[in-house]
């Protein structure tokens, strides 16, 4: 028996043959910063789908509240500790898409910790896992502190919670660093004629940088085979998430509703000014400005639904659905403003609203002395305070079901909410309504007052120019010079408008429907050459003449006149 070059002969097996028939071990891989932080976002996007998804079903059947919702929490907790400020911010700069822009802000928040939590999966579990459980601790407490809401509702939470993290551990503990196998051995050579080339020096020691390389359980295939079937899974959760029966349930049970003729019908007639781009006199469903805070819209059917009216009353009242809708009904046309709505917004919108008197309802129960608010409750926990005053004056406010001749759309409160002429929609218009305390100012803090607002708001008067468009050019001649105001439980008795600093001049008015409506106006300028601006002011029933003081929305509306910087050539 001889040996050559290490090679033996004879029955001994060689160092090529032992190279050749040694099992093959996965080649070392490690998932990039990149990849681990996608990887943690499907694994997040997978928990989040599946909560979303128990909290439907429980809803549906039954076993969960409505404000059950993980994401819905998390969206009104966010909501309620933004700064004032910044809620200006955002409904100044996006309008009424400040609810998808919160959207968008809370899934990028979401997505930059789903991506931390993936890098730090990638070396160790057990970090992430940390991450996780103090993100689903802080959810499960966002949806403890939703009205309604007890222990049984931080199921979604838990489940799609132990989802992630299972999908997280499952997917990532393939591939974290095994300090107890090594590649030192593993073949990395090829024979030669003549010789071979091996993964030890001469003396039999292993090659120092293969010793060192550290060995793994699972290779790339495998783990984006893994994130696949998340993503996918995800998907399709979410998806039966947003059509399960509860939302379904939803709309079907507003197609249900059968409106019938109010006995108390305002007459309007034909009121309105006909000029290209003047907002028309009726505002359409969805054309209509909404500002709230339901990060996602509140489903209660209107089987549902129910009111109880309490506190300070001589008899408690509780009615559903069907009890509100054998009421005598009256029809009126009433404008709403938000609080909000800067001088020239568009946060303000005129509609017919059909529903029953509040003052009616409230004699029923009876307020008893002292009490000099009601505190408004929505199915979501929105509360909103209102002077009693406003309600038993004789003004007409209204618990509403229809909006423009149909069912209050979902957004709009569907199925009963409140329009209160008058006031600005932060002390009046609860959508959703299911609550009414009557009480005293003194022994409660609603939403917006406890964030700085005023707790009564009157609405002031207002105008706006729709055209023309502030920096058009325009040829000389006539310009249409056209837009609203409003002053609602006041009326508006004429419209003005200044051309640089000129004389004030009257504008022709629509015709006038009630003090709680707006009126379009008109004014026919003959325009000359020149860079020009136009002012608007109103004037209301009183006399009283908008203001021309600039002063913004906090705590109590805005005020100043509108104006427009144009071109005439």
């Amino acid at each position: 028996m001889t040996e050559s070059q290490g090679v033996t002969t004879g029955h001994r097996s060689t160092p090529i043959a032992d190279r050749e028939n040694a099992p093959l071990r996965p080649r070392p891989w490690r998932p990039g910063v990149a990849t681990a932080g996608l990887m943690g976002l499907i694994a997040i996007g997978l928990a989040v789908a599946v909560a979303e998804l128990v909290a439907a079903l429980g809803v549906w059947v039954g076993v969960l509240h409505v404000n059950s919702s993980p994401l819905a929490a998390l969206g009104a907790t966010f909501i309620q500790f933004t700064p004032e400020w910044l809620k200006e911010q955002a409904i100044q700069a996006f309008g009424t898409n400040d609810k998808l822009a919160l959207r968008v802000g809370m899934m990028i928040t979401l997505a930059i910790l789903a991506g931390l939590i993936g890098v730090l999966a990638r070396r160790s579990p057990r970090p992430a896992v940390v991450l996780t459980v103090v993100l689903l601790a802080v959810t499960a407490a966002a949806v403890l502190t939703r009205t309604g809401t007890g222990p049984i509702d931080v199921l979604p939470t838990a489940v799609g919670g132990i989802v992630g993290i299972v999908f997280l551990v499952s997917v990532f503990r393939r591939t974290v660093v095994r300090d107890d196998v090594s590649v030192g051995t593993v073949t990395a050579t090829a024979a030669t004629a003549g010789g071979t080339t091996t993964d030890t020096d001469r003396s039999g020691a292993a090659h120092p940088m293969l010793a060192a390389s550290p060995a793994r359980t699972t290779d790339r295939r495998t783990f984006f085979r893994m994130a696949g079937v998340g993503a996918v899974v995800a998907v399709a959760a979410g998806a039966v998430a947003r059509w399960i029966p509860s939302t379904a349930e939803v709309a079907a049970s507003r197609d249900r509703v059968a409106l019938g003729a109010a006995s108390d019908v305002q007459t309007v007639g034909d009121v309105a000014l006909q000029v290209d781009d003047l907002s028309p006199f009726v505002t359409p469903n969805d054309g209509f400005y909404r500002i709230d805070t339901a990060f996602t819209l509140p489903r209660i059917t209107a089987e549902d639904w129910q009111l109880r009216i309490h506190g300070l009353v001589d008899r408690e009242i509780t009615l559903n659905f069907a009890d509100l809708m054998a009421r005598p009904m009256l029809e009126r046309m009433v404008t709403l403003t938000c609080v909000s709505n800067e001088v020239g917004g568009n946060l303000v919108g005129n509609a017919r609203w059909q529903g029953i008197r509040l003052d009616d309802l409230l004699a029923e129960a009876g307020p008893q002395a002292g009490a000099d608010a009601v505190l408004s409750t929505s199915v979501d926990g929105m509360t909103i305070g209102t002077p009693l005053a406003a309600l038993t004056d004789g003004r007409d406010a209204i618990l509403a079901v229809a909006m423009n001749g149909e069912p209050l759309p979902v957004e709009h409160g569907f199925p009963v909410r409140m329009v209160v002429p008058g006031l600005y929609g932060y002390v009046s218009a609860t959508k959703w309504v299911v609550d009414l305390e009557v009480t005293r100012f003194a022994d409660f803090s609603a939403y917006w007052t406890d964030r700085g607002w005023s707790a009564q708001g009157p609405i002031k008067t207002g105008s706006r120019i729709d055209v023309p468009k502030s920096f058009d050019r325009l040829p000389a001649g006539k310009v249409a010079v056209a837009g609203v105001a409003w002053a609602q439980h006041r009326g508006i008795s004429a419209v003005e408008v200044q051309v640089d600093q000129g004389d004030w001049v009257q504008a022709e008015l629509s015709g006038l429907v009630s003090v709680d409506t707006w009126r379009q106006y008109v004014y026919q300028w003959d325009a000359t050459p020149g860079l020009h601006t136009v002012r608007v002011r109103a004037i209301d029933d009183a006399g009283e003449v908008q203001t021309d003081q600039l002063a913004g929305v906090l705590p109590d509306g805005a005020t100043g006149w509108d104006s427009r910087t144009v071109t005439i050539v």
